[in-house]
């Protein structure tokens, strides 16, 4: 079926109404473009760059596509429009060639200057705000246009140019001379695509700015760590200062005179050495030995002969509350004192404990000092600071808060626990003094030194009041330990020979000799004397415990402790009976107990990780402590063991 007229007519009216809404809509937009201020007047007046004729010539398209699709509205309301558009085209004014306008007869004078004021004024944006400054300045360093005011603040914190950063100062500056403006509305907002530009140089600026915080934000942590660094550095090196001041303030005190017992001499050097090595004093030096009165030696008489008669009631019968031997075989490590000494030189020398308070010990060590412990507060009481070497015998008076202390420096101190000072220096020996013991008076101290002599000093006048020197074949033998007997009369020297030799105090001469290791010159390294007064033991460098009958002068019994380790020699440090005479403990590779009279080995702890190097009896042989090179105490008992021990510090 073929189309009529009608039909084509219907068809050519639908296309010619599309185009028709088209063409209005180009229209719309090109008679706004005719109308718009922001087109630039200074490009208009250029050649080649015809203004608006372009847009008239559309304008009488629309108007005859109006007319063809009989649209006579449309047609009525745009003739005189094009009139006038014909009438302005014919009467422009021209510069320069054929065809183009000029600026003033579209714009008004004063748009005209707004206009090239702002074209110019554009490129005269401030480098710091991205701005047009109201007060321009120009930077000689870098060429570049701030505004004022923030170019001055930001010299006024740093100084140089923000550009090149080379210094600049705010009189530098040179103001940029333009004539004060009003800012029109900007033209990127008027539509999408400049929006969406707009939106991307924000994020663009932003950007920008996060990786310049970024880049500062390390540079300040890198600063920081660099400061901290330094701090923990100077924290360092101010500790090891404080430490070097305390010692040599320590090291000082040593050079001061003393009142009292002794008087100053030659300090002796501060390098541990072994004892037969070790620094010595002219003994021209050395104050002289009064000699015993008639009152030292009745006062020393009568307290021996009530030593005598209380020890002969007490052997009658068995102590009350005396430790059985069966509880001694079952005893475990009830406590472990760690820390007590410094860790820097490691190893605890020698022990003993108060008889009147016995939860206090006091321990030597090699970092010269002595330690005084409470063991049932668990704490620290006193600290003994002023040998120069290593404390090698401590002492704790019975009756009195007083502590006497040993070293290779050839000085005895006497110290107050509760003050921790030291009170007095006894300077009886020119050598290293090896032993220390005090009379049971406790106004009397033994001491035996490395020189071959013996001496005994009197605490309460602070004088030396013996010094015996112990010869052989004409030459004076070392002497390494030395211990008081029970009732006071006599003594016990060890020798480096391998000696026991007896001494009377009051005749000053050698009772009776024993010979530790026959057939061998091994040095002897502890002597006890029994509470019964009929007992001596002696351990040397041979490994063995000898006992000594002093009625019979005789060995009657001698102890070889086994090692596990075959071939391997046991070492022995020190020898303790408890205060009834019924046990004997051996501190040496292990601590070890016997049974007097049947010397049954009754146990055997073996939980330090050195040999120890000290041992004693607590009250009634309740409890066994000792001390060894590892740094630590140990102290064994009835209990459940370790790892219910609350003294573990």
């Amino acid at each position: 079926m073929g189309f009529g007229i009608v039909a084509i007519a219907y068809i050519s009216a639908l296309l010619l109404t599309i185009a028709l809404i088209f063409f209005v809509i180009y229209h719309i937009i090109a008679f706004d473009e005719l109308k718009t201020d922001y087109k630039n007047p200074v490009d208009q007046c250029r050649n080649l760059n015809p203004l608006v004729l372009p847009e008239y010539c559309l304008h009488a398209f629309i108007t005859l596509m109006f007319l063809f699709t009989w649209q006579l509205g449309a047609v009525i309301v745009n003739i005189p429009l094009l009139a006038y558009h014909i009438h302005r085209f014919k009467t422009r004014p021209v510069r320069s060639g054929v065809g183009l306008y000029h600026p003033t007869s579209i714009l008004s004078s004063y748009e005209l200057n707004r206009a090239m004021k702002e074209g110019w004024s554009m490129s005269l944006c401030c480098s710091l705000s991205n701005e047009v400054p109201e007060q321009p300045v120009l930077s000689p360093r870098s060429g570049h246009i701030f505004e004022r005011r923030l170019i001055e603040k930001y010299l006024a914190e740093t100084g140089v140019d923000p550009i090149n950063q080379q210094p600049l100062s705010a009189d530098e500056l040179i103001e940029v001379k333009a004539s004060p403006l009003v800012r029109p509305k900007p033209p990127h907002g008027t539509s999408i695509p400049a929006i969406l530009k707009s939106l991307q140089d924000e994020w663009d600026a932003v950007m920008l700015q996060s990786f310049t915080m970024r880049q500062q934000l390390q540079t300040a942590r890198q600063e920081l760590s660099h400061a901290l660094y330094q701090h923990d550095a100077a924290c360092r090196v101010i500790s090891r200062l404080m430490k070097e001041v305390t010692a040599a303030r320590e090291a000082l005190a040593t050079l001061k005179p003393h009142t009292g017992i002794g008087a100053s001499s030659t300090q002796p050097s501060t390098q541990e050495q072994e004892t037969t090595k070790a620094a010595t004093i002219d003994n021209s030096n050395l104050p002289e030995a009064i000699g015993l009165s008639e009152e030292i030696i009745t006062q020393l008489q009568e307290r021996a002969a009530q030593l005598t008669d209380e020890r002969k009631k007490r052997g009658k019968t068995v102590p009350e509350g005396l430790a059985k031997a069966r509880d001694i075989s079952e005893y475990r490590q009830i406590a472990s004192l760690v820390g007590i000494h410094s860790p820097s030189v490691p190893g605890i020398l020698c022990l003993d404990i108060s008889k009147s308070t016995p939860e206090r010990i006091i321990t030597g060590g090699n970092d010269k000092n002595a330690v005084v412990y409470n063991t049932q507060a668990s704490q620290v009481v006193s600290i003994l600071r002023g040998h120069t070497r290593k404390v090698s015998r401590v002492v704790y008076h019975q009756n009195e808060q007083l502590a006497f202390t040993a070293s290779p420096d050839c000085t005895v101190r006497v110290w107050g626990i509760e003050q921790g000072q030291c009170a007095s220096v006894i300077r009886a020996h020119s050598g290293p003094v090896t032993g220390l013991s005090l009379h049971a008076v406790g106004d009397y101290l033994l001491s035996s030194s490395s020189d071959g002599q013996w001496a005994v000093s009197d605490l309460v006048r602070g004088q030396v009041l013996v010094r015996v020197p112990v010869e052989k074949n004409g030459l004076l033998q070392g002497l390494t330990t030395a211990q008081f007997h029970p009732d006071g009369q006599i003594l016990a020297t060890g020798t480096v020979d391998g000696e026991v030799k007896i001494w009377d105090i009051r005749e000053r001469r050698n009772a009776a000799n024993f010979s530790h290791g026959v057939g061998t010159n091994q040095p002897l390294t502890a002597v006890s004397f029994s509470e019964n007064g009929y007992y001596l033991a002696s351990g040397g460098s041979d490994g063995q415990v000898k006992l000594w009958d002093l009625r019979k002068l005789k060995n009657f019994r001698t102890l070889t402790p086994e090692m596990e380790k075959p071939g391997s020699t046991y070492e022995i440090h020190d020898l303790e009976f408890d205060q009834s005479g019924t046990y004997l403990a051996v501190a040496g590779s292990d601590v070890r107990t016997y049974l007097c009279k049947q010397w049954d080995l009754l146990a055997v702890f073996s939980t330090h990780t050195s040999p120890a190097t000290g041992v004693r009896f607590g009250p009634n042989a309740k409890t066994i402590t000792s001390c060894s090179l590892d740094r630590t105490v140990k102290i064994f008992g009835e209990g459940e063991g370790l790892e219910n021990a609350p003294m573990e510090t």
